[in-house]
């Protein structure tokens, strides 16, 4: 006798709401930058407008995406990301990033961020504030961070892929305050990111007017060839010399940022 399964699939039908709300999430992780107007996707998804958006209503109040900045916008939150790879952002900062970075503390000294993208800003996911001495900020988890004027954001998007950085960079021009206009400059950018990536690492020396007089270095994390986050070391501007920065504290940093994608791949594949 043939082994029957648990459960006969041909029994039960179709959930269309939850077929239709899959659709609009795939159509969304397709738009360069994770980000789409209401009608743009329900013209992707050949649905009306109305149940575009009740769906997209309902992926936000489940986290999965959030608003933009424009009526109708939405984009994809890191949420998402435990659907597709297994785990969740907050269990792999607790698992993998948490202990790696208050490790580093004693070598580091300085306090360092570490973020990931989020609709054209870098969200602060993990701290060492708390745990440094040397910290004159507090609170930076959930901190979003501007990405032309921060090391952690420069990191990011000279390190990332060129659509995801056109995405990212489109997502930012379409601003009407100083972040769009820093944006739309591309003769600025570009240079931006071809510095940065010859250099091999960012900085910022107090060009972010809110932070005027603190400065920054920040290398990106891989795991493996996917880019996951960057991560940073904050300092006084006139804290620590350029030569400490290449000898002492970059390589520093660079091991840390090691360590956690390393660490992030095993944790993910095990």
């Amino acid at each position: 006798m043939p082994i029957q399964p648990l459960h006969d699939a041909s029994r039960y039908k179709e959930v269309r709401g939850l077929t239709r709300g899959l659709h609009v999430l795939r159509a969304l992780n397709r738009v360069p930058g994770g980000i789409g107007s209401t009608s743009e996707l329900a013209k992707a998804c050949g649905l009306d407008r109305t149940t575009t958006k009740r769906l997209l209503e309902t992926l936000r109040h489940m986290g999965f995406v959030r608003q933009g900045e424009r009526e109708g916008q939405y984009y994809l939150t890191f949420e998402v990301r435990s659907l597709s790879e297994g785990f969740e952002d907050e269990a792999w900062v607790v698992q993998v990033a948490t202990p790696a970075m208050e490790a580093s503390v004693r070598e580091l000294m300085w306090p360092c961020d570490l973020g990931t993208a989020e609709a054209g800003f870098m969200v602060v996911r993990e701290s060492t504030h708390r745990w440094s001495a040397l910290s004159q900020h507090r609170a930076m988890i959930g901190e979003r961070l501007p990405m032309l004027v921060t090391a952690m954001g420069r990191a990011y998007l000279s390190a990332c892929g060129e659509v995801e950085r056109e995405g990212l960079l489109e997502l930012l021009r379409m601003r009407s305050d100083w972040i769009g206009e820093q944006a739309r400059d591309q003769a600025a950018v570009s240079r931006l990111i071809r510095d940065t990536q010859r250099r091999g690492y960012s900085r910022n020396e107090g060009e972010w007017i809110r932070e005027a007089s603190f400065a920054a270095i920040a290398v990106p994390v891989f795991a493996g060839p996917r880019l996951l986050a960057a991560l940073n070391m904050v300092f006084p501007k006139a804290a620590v010399s350029s030569r400490d920065i290449k000898t002492r504290f970059l390589p520093a940093l660079e091991r840390l940022a090691a360590t956690i994608g390393k660490n992030s791949r095993a944790w993910v594949e095990s």
